[in-house]
C-alpha cells in the first residue's frame, strides 16, 4: 500500500494526481456525509474514518488503482456480489477501482450507510 506522509486529509488530497483528485474529493465528501459520528484521521498514511478509535473505512490513491477499504467484515460480506461486472476488483478488505471514472458512487454511498448503521465490534 502506498502510504502518504501527509498529516491531514487536506494535505493528502493536494498530493494526489489531478486526474484522481475529483473522485477522491467526492469520496471524502460522501464519507463525511454518511459517517456521522466518525472521526476523519490519517492512519497508515491514508484517509481513514474511525468510530470509537477503530478504523472502519479508508480510501487511498494507489499506484494502479483507487482503493476503498471496508474494514467491517459484515458489511463487505453483505455487498460481496454487488460489484460484479464492473471495472473494479474486490480484495479481502477493499474495493479496487482501476480508473477514477469507474468508481460507483451509489455503491460507495450504500456501503458507507451500511457501515454507519452497523453496531458491535468492527471485526476485521
Amino acid at each position: 500500500m502506498v502510504q502518504s506522509p501527509a498529516l491531514h486529509v487536506d494535505a493528502y488530497l493536494v498530493d494526489v494526481p489531478d486526474y484522481r483528485k475529483v473522485v477522491l474529493t467526492r469520496l471524502r465528501e460522501l464519507c463525511r456525509a454518511e459517517l456521522e459520528g466518525f472521526a476523519e484521521v490519517m492512519a497508515y498514511g491514508v484517509p481513514t474514518y474511525q468510530r470509537d478509535g477503530v478504523a472502519e473505512i479508508a480510501f487511498a490513491s494507489q499506484k494502479h488503482y483507487l482503493s476503498l477499504y471496508l474494514l467491517r467484515g459484515g458489511v463487505r460480506d453483505a455487498f460481496a456480489g454487488r460489484p460484479a461486472g464492473q471495472s473494479m476488483g474486490m480484495g479481502k478488505s477493499c474495493l479496487r477501482f482501476r480508473r477514477p471514472g469507474s468508481v460507483d458512487l451509489d455503491l460507495v454511498s450504500d456501503l458507507l450507510r451500511a457501515t454507519a448503521a452497523a453496531s458491535g465490534p468492527a471485526a476485521q
